[in-house]
């Protein structure tokens, strides 16, 4: 007997699914899975193939807790996360776009894995003001800088808890999704 097939969209319902985390419980995560999580970002596409990220796998607590304090708020996930992941990036303005284009698409990338392996991952932003506290702690040199953090974990109960009420986590997909011209042009 053949299974009924699978639309589209349910097919691709865990992407729609995937989701900020930025409270995890204590457990951590095993080696493997960081390395998994990193070789995921390594293979991330590029602009022009540049592969212009270095990543920086961060797992002691004081490391992690001292990057929460530098950042805060943008940087609230790290507080209770067991890992995270800091994507580096050239600190070339003549390369920003590219660069900025790359480092969505990685960080991205690293949100949906986590989601796949079923962990949790949340993008910490570092602020240009406390960008120097958080490249001492990492050892960033001065032609690269950190401005985002994937904060990874094993999600709590709470944090796995719907925030919004079914159907209102997004705008109406007709106030969104357009066919062939924006309205009214």
């Amino acid at each position: 007997m053949n299974a009924e097939p699978v639309s589209p969209a349910e097919r691709l319902r865990p992407l729609r699914r995937t989701r900020q985390f930025r409270q995890f419980d204590p457990t951590p995560l095993d080696r493997e899975t960081l390395d998994a999580l990193a070789d995921v970002a390594r293979w991330s596409g590029s602009s022009r193939n540049g592969q212009p990220w270095r990543f920086i796998v961060i797992t002691d607590p004081s490391t992690l807790r001292a990057i929460h304090q530098a950042g805060l708020p943008q940087t609230r996930g790290v507080e209770t996360a067991t890992a995270a992941i800091a994507v580096v990036m050239p600190a070339d303005a003549d390369g920003a776009v590219h660069h900025a284009y790359d480092e969505g698409r990685v960080a991205e990338r690293l949100l949906v894995a986590a989601s796949v392996l079923d962990i949790g991952a949340g993008i910490s932003w570092i602020r240009g003001d406390v960008r120097p506290s958080v490249h001492a702690l990492l050892g960033i040199p001065p032609d690269r800088m950190v401005r985002t953090i994937v904060q990874l974990g094993h999600p709590t109960a709470a944090a796995r808890a719907p925030k919004s009420a079914p159907g209102t986590a997004r705008l109406p997909r007709d106030e969104t999704v357009f066919d062939e011209r924006f309205p009214g042009s």
